[in-house]
């Protein structure tokens, strides 16, 4: 096994000097790809060798009689393929035993989204002038008006702001940039924050870091704030609207679907929320057709 153990390090490696990866998301897979190895080593698997198609079948049998989640299934089985792709394009093994394994279907699960009326009646709850409710009201407009995840909102820095042409500098997954615009509500909540709140939390700093005075939302102590943080915020501002499991992501998605609601065509919103694949978007255009049907069979008179 030693040398399944050592190509894992040199694959972690790859993910996140290569790649790009987080912390977290390196992590991640070191998980899922311990597990395999740790099942392989049961069945007697020695070396890269001894690994075939069945084995991988095995595996994911495995994980389905766990009774675990469709979407975790499928989350280290991928984690299987890409380990053995990184096998072969090194020269370590000749084949990839995972690529004739199926991955389980994922459930056609639609993105949960507020209402407008929601999203307006949450936000309009936000209305004090402590320092740390502009910031939360500034956050949550930012989050759902320029559709960004809670890390890339904590990881925003203050000269990513241009309120001259209207965006965000934005830094997302793998480190990716984009560009978003911002204007309306988010951009009026961001400039009096900056104006009126931020400066206050950065007096509460004592021995303030770089990653503090570059940071454009700060903590009561005026360090960054945390990703931890966002998601208090968000369960907090549910609860003005009855919704006690909202989750940041939750905004990001009410972003999409009501650009596409009013008319927004998929490739901006695909620009707008960073994905790589125009297919992670589309699932927005599902949601608004159920709309469309389920607004069809309650009206016409013959549906």
């Amino acid at each position: 096994m030693f040398e399944l153990e050592n190509a894992l390090d040199e694959y972690l490696s790859h993910l996140r000097i290569e790649r790009g990866a987080s912390p977290r998301t390196a992590e991640a897979y070191r998980r899922d790809l311990e597990d395999y190895l740790a099942f392989l080593d049961g069945e007697g698997v020695e070396g890269f060798g001894d690994i075939d198609r069945e084995k991988v079948a095995a595996f994911e049998r495995s994980l389905m009689e766990q009774n675990l989640a469709v979407t975790t299934v499928r989350r280290r089985i991928s984690a299987v393929r890409g380990y053995h792709r990184f096998l072969v394009r090194e020269g370590l093994t000749d084949a990839n035993p995972a690529d004739a394994v199926d991955i389980p279907k994922a459930a056609d699960r639609l993105p949960d989204v507020l209402s407008i009326e929601e999203v307006g009646e949450m936000l309009d709850a936000f209305v004090g002038t402590r320092p740390s409710d502009l910031r939360d009201r500034a956050l949550l407009e930012v989050l759902y008006g320029c559709g960004l995840r809670a890390s890339e909102a904590v990881g925003l820095d203050m000269e990513a702001v241009n309120f001259d042409d209207g965006f965000l500098r934005v830094f997302g997954k793998g480190s990716k940039e984009r560009i978003v615009p911002i204007a309306g509500a988010a951009e009026r909540a961001l400039r009096r924050y900056l104006a009126e709140g931020r400066p206050a939390l950065a007096r509460a700093a004592a021995n303030p870091t770089a990653d503090a005075t570059a940071a454009v939302f700060l903590n009561q102590r005026g360090g960054r704030l945390g990703r931890q943080s966002v998601f208090n915020l968000a369960r907090k501002a549910g609860r003005v609207i009855g919704r006690y499991d909202l989750h940041p992501h939750t905004l990001r998605h009410s972003f999409a679907a009501h650009l596409l609601e009013n008319g927004a065509d998929l490739r901006s919103i695909q620009e707008m929320m960073g994905h790589a694949d125009i297919s992670s978007t589309q699932i927005y255009s599902r949601m608004l057709n159920h709309k469309l049907k389920d607004v069809y069979q309650k009206a016409h008179p013959r549906a």
